[in-house]
């Protein structure tokens, strides 16, 4: 997470080498030049958790697209593609999609120290009631 200062944690998926975990997780975003960070850890009942990869990405340009106030798109229109580099954990093309009147990102990270490993997310820009906003 930015800088260290929010942490968000999954439920554990059990007896799995494949995990799944289809989980909504909502992170309050208070500087976009910061990256996101994602650790995934082996829970271990009897001894400390493993760290089992971890992986980074930028969150500047999906905050970019939301702040463009875009509407009126058809929903599957490509507002930005991004690649990957060495700033972020890409494993491939990454593209910004107006999707039902809201900014989408899909994105497969590969995992960092680690022999082999790959993470799916989907961002997705929520109103919170009582919040500033973008």
């Amino acid at each position: 997470m930015p800088a260290g200062s929010i942490k968000l944690k999954t439920r554990v998926v059990k007896k799995n080498t494949n995990p799944e975990w289809n989980d909504d997780l909502t992170l309050t975003i208070q500087d976009p030049s910061l990256l996101v960070k994602l650790a995934v850890y082996d829970k271990d009942a009897f001894s400390l958790d493993d760290k089992m990869g971890d992986a980074k990405f930028d969150i500047g340009q999906f905050v970019e697209a939301v702040k463009m106030r875009l509407k009126d798109l058809p929903s599957g229109t490509i507002i930005r593609k991004i690649q990957p580099s060495r700033e972020n954990c890409l494993s491939g093309d990454s593209c910004l999609v107006w999707s039902n009147g809201k900014v989408v990102q899909d994105m497969f990270l590969m995992l960092r120290n680690v022999k082999s490993g790959e993470i799916q997310l989907q961002l997705e820009c929520v109103d919170i009631p009582g919040s500033r906003g973008l």
